[in-house]
Parts: structure tokens; C-alpha cells; sequence
């Protein structure tokens, strides 16, 4: 199996002083790949350089991920402390997220998280494979005094040493000034989606600002992305003109160049695959042939605004559109 030098990937420091690498492998797959499957990635992935693995209790592979990880370390491949892992709490235990935590670790066999995330603003949730028109009954909208009782935990969760930094996820600019505004530890990261067709400069730049690095989710257009998330107006980041030709000169795959824009751009990318090929290329081509500035500035032109997950699961009643969830407005949509 080729391999890369994890030294040659590049790092973000956070304002905790500890160092992400800048690509991740995603480990959302379950709608496509069963656990075992996912889990043999993150070993592959690993053995070959990977140092950063994105996990969430709601993937349903963590137990199975813990074990291979396990494997590593006791195999010698890799020491605790070269890894950046990270996982999120889900929807459903907004009110017990020590207690989901602590399974976390549990089942991915750690003493520790680097990074535990609240996967989404809301405690609306829904079932596994689920189609777009699924609705939780007493599903809300953003309540503020409630995101801030769980994010208490998750500071918590901090002071007792179980994670060494707490972030956000799939918030907005006015979401997070009022998480900025109230909390007692500041997000060090917020996850979103980025990707050449949907570059969110506004949401980026005010996290930049605030001093929360941000990870993008979906980097090359999630093109394996659950069935309920798909429509027919999204369009396909890696058949773009612009990307098809900057390919072409590098001699790459589309999805790489998705991958060098990310990084050199400035957030941290956490491509899936299970494919030993494309985690390898994914790895390899972030870390040599940069692209040029016309690169850059030629696909920061090719924005189309193209939002591939919506949502529309976590609707409440009397919500209008999956656009309620992301406060187009500039306001957080209320009852």
C-alpha cells in the first residue's frame, strides 16, 4: 500500500494551542456502507498517513471504528497522541451529553476526545435511512436557553478532561454571536458545508473573525449523500468547467482539486471514501502541487449558492421550508 509522511500534512492551531491536521477522513457512510466496511477505512486510512478521523455517534460505526483503532496502536502503527479524533453528539441527547460522551469513548476505546462537536443546533432528530418527508413530532425550532443547557455540558465535558476542545456544527452567523456571546468556552471549530459550489464566504469569514476554525463537510459535492438530501436543481461540484479543467492540467481527479481549493483556501477537509485509491490520491494531493492563484480565483467564481444538505428532516411544524433551518434572513426563525 503507497503511504504518505503524516508530517507532510499541514495543521491548523487553535486558539487552545492544539494542532488539527487540515485533512480528515469522514466516517458518514451508513447509508451506503455497513460498519465493518467504514471501519477497515479508517485503518487503511491511517496506515497510510491519515492522522485525523471525523466520527459522530449517529454514523452507527464508532464501536466498530474503536476496535481498528485499538489494533493500531496496539499493532505500533500509531501512538494516541498522533491522532485527531473527533465526534458529536446527537440531536437526541441535547440533555444528556456527558452520558453520550462517555459511550462515545467507550466504544471508540479512548480515554479522550480532541474535538466533540454538537452535531446540529436543534433536538429534532430522525430515524436511520429515513425519507425527506420524515418529521419528529415535537420537533422545534432553535431555542437559545436550551442549546446553551447543552453546550454547559459540553464545557463540562472540557473541565473534566474527557475533551480537549468543544465546537459547533451546521450553525448560523446569528446562532453562533449568541453562543459567542454566552458561553464560558468558545467553540474552538464549527463543522459546515463547503464546497466549490457552495462556499458560505459570509459564514466563514465571521468564524474566521471570531477566531472558530472551521472544518467543511461534503468538500467534493457528497455525491454518495442519503437519497432524502438529494433534488433535482443541486448541481455536481466535480462536473464543473472550471474544476474538469484544472484537473485536466494537474493530471488529477476532479475531487482533488475540490480538496487543494479547501485546504489552501484555509478550512480543514474531511473527505469519505472507503476506496484505498481515492483516500490515497484525497491525501496525497493535498500535500504537493498547490494550485495557482488564477486556480484559486477562478473557482471562488463558480459559487452557485447549491446547499446539498438541507435538512428537511429537522423541520418543526409550521416551519415553511428546510430554509428555516439556516436563517437566510440574518434572524433565527422562531415558532
Amino acid at each position: 500500500m503507497q503511504t504518505i509522511n503524516p508530517t507532510l500534512v499541514p495543521f491548523k492551531t487553535l486558539y487552545t494551542g492544539d494542532k488539527i491536521p487540515v485533512i480528515g477522513l469522514g466516517t458518514f457512510g451508513s447509508d451506503n456502507y455497513d460498519a465493518e466496511t467504514i471501519a477497515m477505512a479508517v485503518k487503511t486510512a491511517v496506515k497510510m498517513g491519515y492522522r485525523h478521523i471525523d466520527c459522530a455517534s449517529v454514523y452507527g460505526n464508532e464501536k466498530e471504528i474503536g476496535v481498528v483503532l485499538k489494533e493500531l496502536m496496539n499493532e505500533g502503527i500509531v501512538t494516541r497522541d498522533e491522532l485527531w479524533i473527533t465526534s458529536k453528539v446527537w440531536n437526541d441527547k441535547h440533555n444528556a451529553v456527558i452520558e453520550s460522551c462517555k459511550q462515545t469513548l467507550a466504544d471508540l476505546q479512548l480515554d479522550y476526545l480532541d474535538l466533540y462537536l454538537v452535531h446540529w443546533p436543534f433536538p429534532n432528530f430522525h430515524p436511520p435511512k429515513c425519507d425527506v418527508n420524515t418529521r419528529q413530532d415535537n420537533a422545534v425550532p432553535y431555542i437559545h436557553t436550551h442549546f446553551m443547557h447543552t453546550w454547559s455540558q459540553m464545557e463540562n465535558l472540557v473541565e473534566t478532561g474527557l475533551v480537549k476542545n468543544i465546537g459547533t456544527s451546521n450553525v448560523t452567523i446569528p446562532k453562533m454571536k449568541l453562543i459567542l456571546r454566552d458561553c464560558n468556552i468558545k467553540p474552538a471549530l464549527n463543522e459546515m458545508e463547503i464546497h466549490p459550489h457552495f462556499q458560505q464566504p459570509e459564514l466563514y469569514q465571521f468564524m474566521k473573525d471570531n477566531g472558530v476554525e472551521v472544518i467543511g463537510y461534503s468538500p467534493i459535492g457528497s455525491p454518495g449523500r442519503p437519497e432524502r438530501d438529494k433534488t433535482p436543481k443541486d448541481t455536481v461540484d466535480m462536473e464543473d468547467p472550471v474544476i474538469m479543467a484544472i484537473a485536466e492540467r494537474l493530471g488529477v481527479h476532479p475531487a482533488v482539486v475540490c480538496l487543494k481549493w479547501a485546504v489552501q483556501r484555509g478550512q480543514i477537509t474531511i473527505p469519505f471514501s472507503v476506496k484505498t485509491d481515492k483516500m490515497y490520491n484525497n491525501l496525497k494531493g493535498i500535500t504537493e502541487v498547490p494550485l495557482t492563484e488564477e486556480d484559486m480565483l477562478a473557482i471562488s467564481k463558480i459559487d452557485k449558492h447549491c446547499r446539498l444538505i438541507k435538512g428537511q428532516v429537522f423541520l418543526w411544524k409550521g416551519a415553511k421550508s428546510w430554509e428555516d433551518l439556516w436563517d437566510l434572513n440574518g434572524e433565527i426563525t422562531t415558532l
